[in-house]
């Protein structure tokens, strides 16, 4: 496996995330001894005993949810903001072939569980930190107290991908140049800066470190015969039994996952009697739209005393 590590200095001084870098390896996963560099930010003291697990989608990274950072650790919760491999500060494999749906669940399980040992989680997952994240609640239900979905959901192949992802799976393999910052920006409602489209770009040297961006669409299952189409069917048996705390906040205008939040309050014990929201003005990527909002209703759910007594 060939992989790529984005020069540091591609990240100094980006607006708004001072956040110190910290890094584990996991098991590159092609059969050899070889090693991944998986970045994640670790901010706040975790003096609530609180973990806010924040995992981002495609094509973004942990930058996208710089604004939340500092409200949840105002709050004294801990904030773990992993990168993807393929994504941010992680290492890149080179080859398209290298990036499975599988291969990303165990990646993000040595990094979470193997290596930073991590319990008592509060999931905010958007985008594909929803299609990992919610694996790895299915799998591991024990470490987790509760589960904010946001924009997200786990596909299984089995229902008709709507028009609006297969225009952008299909822009996605045929653009010539995917820009990155670009991209986040027209999944938002409110204008990105300059310098912050830059921030999203600062990731991808060049073409060559974005295979994982180019692939992440055609892992979606879209067929049911999709080989993460088993493993996602047996993650909703498991939520379907997940009676812990599970809060929707889905963005208003979101043409892709728009009303997927139905699916998870008809399906998820949990959800019934949560205070569920629709976040006003938020687009596909409503922690650039409506962060601080989304943070201060993370913090509020944690804070509702629905704590983590349920179980399986």
């Amino acid at each position: 496996m060939q992989i790529l590590r984005t020069p540091d200095e591609r990240f100094r001084d980006l607006p708004d995330y001072p956040f110190e870098p910290s890094y584990v390896e996991v098991a590159a996963g092609d059969g050899s001894d070889g090693t991944l560099r998986a970045h994640y930010v670790d901010e706040g003291d975790g003096g609530s005993g609180e973990t806010v697990l924040l995992m981002h989608g495609e094509p973004s990274w942990s930058y996208l949810y710089r604004h939340m950072i500092p409200v949840l650790a105002g709050a004294g919760h801990r904030c773990v903001a992993p990168d993807l491999i393929g994504f941010g500060r992680s290492d890149k494999p080179a080859a398209r072939s290298d990036y499975t749906y599988q291969r990303h669940v165990d990646w993000m399980r040595e990094a979470l569980f193997d290596r930073l040992d991590l319990s008592r989680i509060t999931l905010v997952c958007q985008d594909w930190g929803g299609l990992i994240g919610l694996r790895l609640v299915a799998e591991h239900p024990d470490r987790f107290a509760r589960v904010v979905v946001a924009n997200t959901f786990l596909p299984t192949g089995d229902e008709e991908p709507g028009k609006a992802f297969l225009d952008w799976r299909e822009f996605s393999q045929t653009a010539p140049d995917l820009r990155v910052g670009d991209i986040v920006d027209l999944g938002c409602r409110s204008d990105l800066s300059r310098e912050v489209k830059a921030a999203y770009d600062a990731p991808f040297p060049d073409d060559s470190f974005k295979a994982g961006a180019r692939q992440f669409p055609m892992l979606v299952p879209v067929s049911s015969d999709d080989p993460a189409g088993g493993p996602n069917r047996e993650a909703w048996r498991v939520l379907g039994r997940f009676d812990k705390p599970f809060l929707c906040a889905f963005g208003d205008e979101d043409p892709i996952t728009r009303g997927l939040d139905r699916i998870f309050r008809e399906r998820v014990p949990g959800t019934r009697g949560q205070d569920h929201v629709t976040v006003t003005g938020g687009g596909h990527f409503l922690q650039e739209d409506r962060g601080r909002e989304l943070a201060a209703t993370v913090n509020r759910f944690i804070g509702s005393g629905t704590g983590p007594d349920g179980g399986l």
